[in-house]
């Protein structure tokens, strides 16, 4: 079941999820985990899983799944994750509602 908490995917996220997942040969499925760490506090992981565990939270776009575990959405709780792309690279980008501060590179955020 989706909700306005539910973490959620792009269109050009799953895409590219889509995309990776098939030269590795694994299905569809991002994991979106916390950890501590990163300049800012806490930090994003990201991960292609087989498949989602018992407790997961999963919501689904264009037939790709992200997965989350109930102790990261407490910190990524209404999240939506982009693919975005630019000179600087291409890269997994969460705008994340709860988060009170970041850092440049995107990759680390606190709460």
């Amino acid at each position: 079941m989706t909700t306005a908490l539910t973490p959620t995917l792009t269109d050009a996220a799953a895409a590219r999820i889509s995309v990776i997942a098939a030269k590795q040969a694994k299905p569809a499925i991002l994991r979106l985990s916390v950890e501590g760490g990163g300049c800012s506090g806490f930090q994003y992981q990201f991960g292609l899983a087989d498949a989602p565990e018992g407790d997961d939270l999963v919501s689904e776009t264009g037939g790709v799944r992200l997965v989350v575990d109930p102790v990261s959405l407490d910190m990524v709780a209404g999240s939506v994750v982009d693919f975005v792309e630019s000179l600087a690279g291409a890269a997994f980008k969460v705008e994340n509602p709860l988060a009170a501060a970041g850092c440049g590179c995107g990759s680390s955020f606190g709460i």
